[in-house]
């Protein structure tokens, strides 16, 4: 299978299970759930990709696997919610189309991103994840924490707080790490939590995801900069704009792009202990370097 098949198997198999855990009711929430499910509709699915390949790595059941890889995009699709509302970044466009408070409205979008974090936790606490209670809060203590001050939202205040500053490349790979690495990080770390995996290909994967998420950083700052919006989906020039420390703005154009390139190859290292079975996680870790949106 090549990368683009398995992404795209994702991307249905997360679709599928979304409809499946979000109904459509006629009652008195139904707009609630639509603008839940509006904000998971499309993307990537980097996240999800990359917790079902980590679970196969440990010979974990896919339809189990895939309830960790929602639940990650439910933390995921809340945050970009979240982060486009007037108070944050103020973007208008997400993924193609209006985003979530403009087709709605700003208290719904916020009820929406508070719903689907819930919901995200909801997922893992059932025994339908994993029928182990001691791996199930495994999962929900890794996850809360990618997530959250020291995680995702902390990286996200950083973010705010840099604006209009002038942080050192320290403090700029610090936020990025947590605002974009921690999640990445759970991903990748979830199928050896799922698996019951040993300290040594947990560390590795936790590695790897660390260069990947840096790397996939400094490609989103690079595409900023010199990405189309139309094929983005979103934005462009936003950073710039608004002041905020990014790669770009520290190592200039031509050292961020040899950077994302070096944190590529040195992530592919990481994966020697499983072989051929990590080959698409290898394919995933040089895809971030040519990705246009």
């Amino acid at each position: 299978m090549t990368l683009e098949e398995a992404l795209n198997d994702t991307a249905q198999l997360v679709a599928r299970t979304v409809d499946q855990l979000l109904p459509r009711p006629e009652d008195a929430e139904a707009k609630l759930l639509e603008a839940m499910r509006y904000a998971m509709t499309g993307g990537k699915r980097l996240r999800p990709f990359l917790a079902l390949q980590s679970g196969r790595l440990f010979g974990v059941d896919e339809a189990n696997m895939v309830r960790v890889a929602v639940a990650v995009e439910c933390i995921h699709a809340y945050s970009l919610i979240h982060d486009d509302l007037p108070a944050m970044d103020n973007d208008t466009l997400r993924r193609g189309q209006p985003t979530t408070h403009v087709r709605f409205d700003e208290a719904t979008a916020i009820l929406a991103g508070d719903a689907l974090q819930a919901m995200a936790f909801e997922i893992l606490a059932n025994p339908l994840t994993h029928s182990d209670p001691y791996v199930r809060c495994n999962l929900i203590l890794a996850l809360s924490k990618a997530a959250g001050c020291h995680g995702m939202v902390g990286g996200q205040m950083i973010d705010l707080e840099c604006e209009n500053m002038n942080p050192n490349i320290g403090m700029v790979t610090r936020l990025h790490q947590m605002k974009t690495g921690a999640l990445i990080a759970f991903s990748c770390e979830s199928g050896a939590i799922m698996g019951r995996a040993s300290k040594e290909p947990t560390h590795a994967l936790r590695a790897f995801a660390h260069d990947l998420g840096l790397a996939f950083q400094v490609v989103d700052d690079l595409l900023d900069v010199e990405g189309d919006p139309e094929i983005m989906g979103k934005s462009a020039g936003k950073d710039t704009e608004s002041g905020k420390a990014t790669f770009i703005s520290i190592l200039g154009l031509d050292r961020s792009r040899e950077q994302a390139e070096y944190l590529s190859s040195q992530a592919r290292t990481h994966l020697d202990l499983f072989d051929e079975k990590a080959d698409l996680l290898r394919d995933v870790s040089k895809f971030v370097l040519t990705r246009h949106k």
